[in-house]
Formats: structure tokens, sequence, C-alpha cells
């Protein structure tokens, strides 16, 4: 399926979302955020079938950040930062929200929001050739699309001040490091890598797996006691799954479990 900017595939019960503007390295404009939301809307018209979600980008680049092309052409100057609230945000919401596991593959450089868009995967895969970028401070912007909530919680605060302050590139071994992604794979390797464990996910428990995202999601901004009650909450829900009933009587009868996603 192709969306403005954005390609969409299925491949079983894995959506493969391509940022796919590749004749300026995946940069984001105003047209790829609303290719972006009709593809989430196709996948979320899929959503008993869709069980996990791979984020990447075509040709050599995952990301480059919002696309500048004509700013200084334009005879009504527009204030930097409007389409934030009207279409990043929004995307970064439903991507924070979404009913599956999402991985990203960074096949690429992923620099100002395309480091955002990266980082907002539950597992982080990264092409040994890829490298992240806090590219804000090379024009004269601050970090946005939520970077500078994620950072510190990923790397911490000196490390995350000194991407947004310096502007240097992160190489994916770095980031593998310091603990900002998961696994870093040679570029040929990388698709075939993400596409495995995204099957996996996919086979497995989806509702579970869902709120454990909202778990994590959710604790950086709760106290002990209210982590602890969203947790109840959710084991109660989880527990009341024929996923959780399958899970018990798989263990029990020492065979793997076929997990439906209900």
């Amino acid at each position: 399926m192709q969306f403005k900017h954005v390609t969409l595939e299925f491949d079983g019960p894995v959506a493969i979302l391509k940022l796919d503007h590749h004749e300026v390295m995946n940069a984001v404009s105003v047209d790829m955020l609303g290719g972006l939301a009709d593809a989430l809307d196709a996948i979320e018209e899929k959503k008993d079938e869709v069980r996990c979600i791979v984020l990447t980008g075509a040709g050599r680049a995952f990301c480059t950040g919002a696309n500048l092309q004509g700013r200084n052409n334009q005879s009504k100057k527009t204030k930097a930062g409007l389409t934030l609230e009207t279409g990043f945000h929004p995307f970064l919401r439903r991507i924070r929200n979404l009913h599956c596991p999402i991985v990203t593959a960074v096949n690429g450089p992923a620099a100002g929001a395309g480091m955002s868009f990266a980082l907002l995967g539950d597992m982080i895969l990264c092409a040994r050739s890829a490298y992240f970028l806090q590219a804000f401070r090379r024009i004269g912007l601050v970090p946005d699309c939520g970077s500078t909530w994620l950072l510190p919680r990923l790397i911490g605060r000196a490390r995350s001040i000194e991407l947004s302050l310096m502007g240097e590139r992160l190489p994916a071994e770095k980031a593998l490091e310091w603990g900002l992604v998961n696994r870093v794979y040679d570029d040929g390797a990388l698709m075939e890598e993400a596409m495995k464990l995204a099957q996996d996910l996919a086979n497995g428990p989806t509702v579970a797996l869902s709120l454990i995202r909202k778990l994590y999601w959710d604790s950086p901004e709760n106290s002990f006691e209210e982590q602890l009650n969203l947790e109840f909450q959710c084991q109660l829900r989880a527990g009341d799954t024929e996923d959780f009933r399958e899970g018990v009587g798989a263990f029990l009868e020492k065979r793997p479990a076929k997990f439906r996603g209900k």
C-alpha cells in the first residue's frame, strides 16, 4: 500500500511501515506526516490481524529530521515548530498508544525528529553504519518530538545534554554501548533480523505485550504506589485472556504455547 512518502506492507501478522522519500533521505514533511496517519489508519483497520509493526526507512537513511526544503523561499514566513502540535505530536502519541509492539529498524542516519522516531521502538535495531544525531543546534533550534523526555530516561542527563549541545554524531556501536539501542547488525542483515524478531513478537501474547508497553511507557511518570496499582490493573486484564489460559496449559503440558493474541 502506498501513501504520501510512506509505504505499508504486510507479512502475515507483521506490518512493515517504511518512510519512503529517499530523495531527501526520508526527511519528514507535512505530506509524509499525512501519509503516516493514513498508514496507521490502515493498520488500525487490521488491528485484529496486525500483531507487530516494523518501522524503517527507504534507501540509505532512516530519517534525517524535518524537511527544510523551500523554507527560505516561502513568501509568507511560518514559525518553526507550528507543525509539532498539528502533525508530529499526533503521530508520536499514536505510536505510544499502539496495540502491539513496534520494532524500529534503523537502516541509516536518524537525525532530529528521525532520532525520536527511532527511539520510539520497543526494540531498536540498527545497521552498523547507522548513526544518531541531535541536529537541532546546527540550525538554531531546540530538540523536539519528545527527545528531551526520551533521552534522559534512556542514557541519563549528562549524555543527553552533550548530544543536544554539541550536535555530534553518535554511531550505532556507541549507542549500543550506552544502552540507547538493543542490537546492532551488519547492514545487509538488518531487515532479515528485524523481521525475525517481529515475527517472534507477533506470535506472542499480544494483549500482554501491549500491556507491557503501557507499563514501561507510564512508569517514569508514576510513583511506586501508582505503578503497583497499574501493574495490578494490567495483570487483571492479562489474566482474563485466552492467551493466559493457553500459556498456563502449554507450561503444564510441556509444549510450546500457541498464542492467538486474544
